[in-house]
C-alpha cells in the first residue's frame, strides 16, 4: 500500500506542477483561460500576481509530496511518509476548502483533491499494516 500511496502522490504532484505552470507561467494564455475561465485583459492583469503566488504554492506542495514519495520508494519510510502526507494532506485540505467555499468550483476541487485523497488513504493504510 505504501508503494501505491507513493505512486498516487507522484501523480498528484504532477498535476500540481501542471497547475503551477498554468498559474505562474501561462496566466492569461489560451490554455489557462480554458482551465480557469475566460478573463478580460484587465482581469488577467489584476489577478496575475495572485495567480503567480498561488502557482508557486502548488509547486511547493508538489515538491514536498514527490520528495516524500521518492523517499518511501527507496525505503526511507518514516521521513518519506511524513513528507508525503504533509504534501498530499495539504493538497487535500486546499481542495476541501475550495469545495466548501465555492460552489462554482466544486468540479475543479474534486479533480484537484481526488489523487491526494487516495494517496493519503493508501499511505495511512500502508503504515497501519
Amino acid at each position: 500500500m505504501l508503494t501505491l500511496g507513493s505512486i498516487l502522490a507522484l501523480a498528484a504532484a504532477a498535476l500540481h506542477v501542471v497547475i503551477f505552470r498554468l498559474e505562474s507561467l501561462a496566466w492569461g494564455g489560451t490554455q489557462a483561460q480554458k482551465v480557469f475561465g475566460e478573463q478580460r485583459p484587465q482581469e488577467v492583469a489584476a489577478t496575475r500576481e495572485l495567480a503567480f503566488n498561488q502557482g508557486f504554492y502548488n509547486l511547493f506542495l508538489a515538491v514536498l509530496a514527490a520528495l516524500g514519495a521518492v523517499l518511501v520508494l527507496v525505503g526511507t519510510t518514516t521521513v518519506g511518509s511524513t513528507l508525503l502526507l504533509a504534501g498530499t494532506g495539504s493538497m487535500l485540505a486546499a481542495a476541501t476548502v475550495l469545495l466548501l467555499s465555492s460552489p462554482a468550483h466544486r468540479a475543479a476541487a474534486v479533480k484537484q483533491g481526488a489523487l491526494p485523497l487516495l494517496a493519503v488513504l493508501a499511505t495511512v493504510i500502508g503504515l497501519l499494516l
